[in-house]
Order: C-alpha cells, then structure tokens, then sequence
C-alpha cells in the first residue's frame, strides 16, 4: 500500500511577511494587459524610446572584448567606470561627487529598500510628501515606521510644514522633479529652504530623481545634493531615459551612510549584474544619452500636451488638474463627492484604466484624486480615452 504522504506545511510567516500589501499599481496593470483597454495607468516609459539596437551593440561588445569579466562576480559597489560617469555628470554647480560616494542597485527601488533598512527603526518618524510615490512608501512601510505626511502644493512640498516634525524624524523622502503621482516640480527658492530646514534638523533629505531629465524645456532645476552634499542622499535610475528592463538604479550618500548601504546591499544580492553595469557604460560614455533624451522629451510633451488638451474639452467643470513642465504624470481632482475607486470600477467597463489617488497618501487619502499617464498612449487614443472618463465624471458630477 503506497504510504499517506505527510502533512502540507502550516506556514508561520513574521509579522513583517505579515503586512505586507502588494502594489496597487501592479495589480491594475494586470487588467490592463488586455489590448481593448486604453490604460492611462501604469507609469511605465514609452517603449518606442528604447534603443534596442544600441543596446544590443553594447552586450555584444562587452561580451565579446570583456565576456571573462562581465559574466563574473563583481564588487558590490559597482562598475568602477559607471560610477566615475555618474559621479561626474553630477560634479556640478561647484560640487565634486567622489565615485567612492556612488553604489549601483538593481533599480532604484532597491536603493529605497536599503535606505528603509539602514535608516529606519521601527516606530521612526519618516516624512513624506502629500501625496508621495508609492513604491516609496510600500519599501519603507516594511520597515513599520510612523510616517508623518507634509503639506505641497502646486510648487511642490512646502518647507513651512516640515518645521514642526522635522525633530527626531529619520529622514525625509522628496521627488522635487515632476513628482509621482502630480507632475509637480520644487521650485528653486523652496529647494533651498528645503535643504537649509533639514540641515538645521539634522534631518537626512532623499532627493530621489528618475525624472528630472525629462524636462519638456530641456533645463531641469539645480539638484539639492549640490546644495548640500553632506546632508542629501541622491537617487537616480536608468529606467526612464534607457530601459526599465535593465534594472539598474543607484544611490549618493556621504560615505559613512553609503558604506552601511554597501553592506545591506551584500546581505542582499551581494552586487548588480556586471554585465549590464558594462553594457549600459558602453551605451552612454561617449554622450549617447545627450543625442537620446531630446527624442523622449519630444514625445512625452506632445502626448502631455495631447492629453491636457482633452481634458480641457472633455472634462466637466469641478474637475482640475496638474499641468507638469516634464515628466510622465497628470494629478486629477474631481468634485469632492466622487470616489475615484468607484470611477475605476465604471471606467474599466468603459475600457479605460488610470490609478486612484488613494494609495498615494501616507495617511488621510484623498479619495477624489486620481493619476493619469500618458507617455505610453497616442494621442488619438489618448483623446478617445479622455472623453470616455468625462462622460463617466459628468454623469456623477
């Protein structure tokens, strides 16, 4: 007789496993998959921008001059060369960053991981914009911290408001460049107030920064890690100006913050992948990303501009929303008693998908807000989109 087999395992997770919640964005998009739906939602770059036979020159490069290397194990820190190109694209404005103040991730959203983990006890205060980007809060929530939300505006967050709970927080967390989910951007003068409050509060300030190349204009503002080196950790990414298939982020930390980072991050995954650190150097070291990123403007405004346009004549009065100067996001705010949870719900059926603004906030969410995206939709679709959602908003105004 062929023995019973034994018992399913009765699975004891931590409480950390416990609450974790998946990403209300990622579960959007699977509905989104569907060819008939028009998806305002995810915040993905527009394919059509990725430069896949440069890519595909570069691995073939490297693997065939450098493949012993690049397919081996390699210093956490990251690639030497791609860590001297980014400290040097960012040794502005009378400010050197040292390569030694660089470390690769894999994506930025590994940098946020690490950062929760070396900063952030429980119970910690942790300040975040109102509203703030969600990957953010769903890699520090992890670590069980109080977050305490900051007013913004359309300038972007107020420094005003972090005065009273800047005592004792373990840092602030800040996109200042056509922010995820508004579009909106920190204007210059409150930059400097911004990091002047920090500084004078001992409060570390992540200046996080996967947009900031993509101004419509072409001229970003001044990075706060250049107004205050010493006090400001920067994030950037490769992601929205070459490809979010690489995975491939980093973070600059004065350097007794960036050698605890070193550490976590070799409890993690020891280091990023070599081969791609190299290939992505062989891509941008000679100015590939000064002839590349124009092109990714140009199409992120005429469809910003497209959809702006669309929302003027199809929106009905109540409705207002962000007009962002770069970037790849619109912020919504419908007349008070709509819910936007329910307006997904109708909106789907319609064929249309965006992201509510609820899980946006860190704490009293606004339920009448919503983001839109609009880099990956033509702007034919982007029009019939938009006037499918004004009909749905005007027959619950």
């Amino acid at each position: 007789m062929k023995p019973e087999p034994p018992a399913p395992i009765t699975w004891r997770f931590s409480e950390r496993a416990v609450q974790m919640q998946s990403s209300f964005i990622r579960e959007i998009l699977k509905i989104t998959q569907r060819p008939e739906i028009i998806s305002f939602a995810g915040g993905l770059p527009a394919a059509d921008t990725f430069p896949v036979e440069e890519m595909k020159a570069a691995f073939d490069k490297v693997l065939t001059d450098s493949g012993k290397v690049a397919l081996q194990y390699g210093p956490t820190d990251g690639f030497l060369p791609l860590r001297e190109w980014i400290a040097d694209s960012l040794s502005t404005n009378g400010c050197t960053i040292a390569p030694a103040q660089v470390l690769m991730t894999s994506g930025s959203q590994q940098a946020l991981d690490l950062l929760g983990k070396v900063l952030i006890d429980e119970g910690s205060r942790v300040l975040v914009e109102t509203p703030s980007y969600l990957g953010a809060l769903q890699a520090f929530s992890v670590y069980r911290p109080q977050f305490v939300s900051v007013a913004t505006d359309d300038d972007g967050l107020v420094p005003d408001s972090v005065e009273n709970v800047a005592t004792g927080a373990r840092l602030l967390y800040a996109l200042p460049n056509f922010q995820n989910p508004t579009g909106r951007s920190l204007s210059l003068p409150r930059r400097r107030e911004l990091v002047e409050t920090c500084a004078r509060h001992n409060v570390p300030l992540i200046e996080d920064d996967p947009y900031g190349a993509l101004s419509y204009q072409g001229a970003p503002l001044p990075k706060m890690l250049n107004m205050h080196p010493g006090g400001v950790i920067y994030m950037g990414s490769f992601s929205k100006v070459l490809t979010p298939g690489i995975r491939l982020g980093y973070v600059v930390a004065p350097l007794p913050l960036l050698r605890r980072l070193e550490l976590a991050k070799q409890a993690a995954d020891l280091h990023t992948s070599q081969l791609t650190q190299m290939a992505v150097h062989e891509v941008i070291k000679d100015g590939f990303l000064g002839r590349h990123i124009p092109t990714i403007r140009a199409l992120y405004a005429e469809r910003c501009q497209a959809m702006l346009n669309a929302m003027a004549a199809s929106f009905p009065a109540g409705v207002s929303w962000t007009r962002p100067e770069g970037g790849m996001f619109i912020w919504v705010t419908l007349p008070a008693h709509i819910d936007a949870m329910q307006l997904l719900d109708q909106a789907i059926g319609a064929r249309v998908a965006f992201v509510p603004g609820a899980p946006f906030y860190a704490n009293a969410p606004e339920t009448n807000t919503l983001r839109l995206s609009f880099v990956t939709v033509s702007p034919e679709r982007i029009r019939e989109g938009i006037a499918i959602l004004g009909t749905l908003i005007a027959a619950l105004a």
